[in-house]
């Protein structure tokens, strides 16, 4: 079953003004771990950005621009997207066809938002979903913390079974430390 690693909007605006993401740090680096062992397996990379006009995520503006630490590669692939769900209205699903993808690994920001909704419309989509369970973040919002709501979309979206697909949440250790 060929893959392909989603990392969802982790952009300037969203990951450097304070206050910042949960472990925004850790999540950083374990997003670097995840993009370079899928360089390493040849596994397609795709950055997805999202956009607003006349805002400071407006496309081509400095807090649109991936975080500065994240490594790229010129092989990965860039989506442009203006929902919370990285399909609607984007090439996102032609390119996975195109690249004969069957399964994603899904990471980044926002999980209550894009994070979420982007894993439920891929699983209706019929794509299989390794949410990696420790490289997702959000705020921290009134009601829960950053910690909260990502322990809750990691106990949650695995228990989704009615797509059909599977949906699974597994940490970035277990993800790069498998033998192939």
């Amino acid at each position: 079953m060929r893959s392909a690693v989603l990392v969802i909007d982790v952009q300037s605006i969203l990951f450097d003004p304070i206050p910042q993401p949960f472990e925004r740090n850790e999540v950083l680096t374990r997003i670097n771990t995840i993009t370079d062992w899928a360089h390493q397996k040849n596994i397609p990379v795709i950055f997805i950005q999202h956009e607003q006009v006349g805002t400071p995520i407006e496309y081509g503006s400095e807090g649109w621009q991936l975080q500065s630490s994240l490594r790229v590669e010129s092989k990965d692939h860039f989506i442009r997207k203006t929902t919370p769900d990285a399909f609607l209205r984007t090439n996102l699903e032609s390119l996975l066809q195109e690249l004969s993808i069957e399964h994603l690994y899904i990471c980044g920001y926002a999980t209550e938002f894009c994070v979420d909704t982007t894993t439920r419309r891929a699983a209706g989509l019929g794509y299989s979903v390794d949410l990696i369970s420790d490289a997702h973040t959000t705020q921290n919002k009134p009601h829960l913390s950053g910690e909260q709501i990502r322990a809750h979309h990691n106990a949650t979206l695995p228990s989704i079974a009615s797509f059909g697909v599977k949906i699974a949440a597994v940490s970035t250790e277990s993800l790069t430390s498998q033998s192939d």
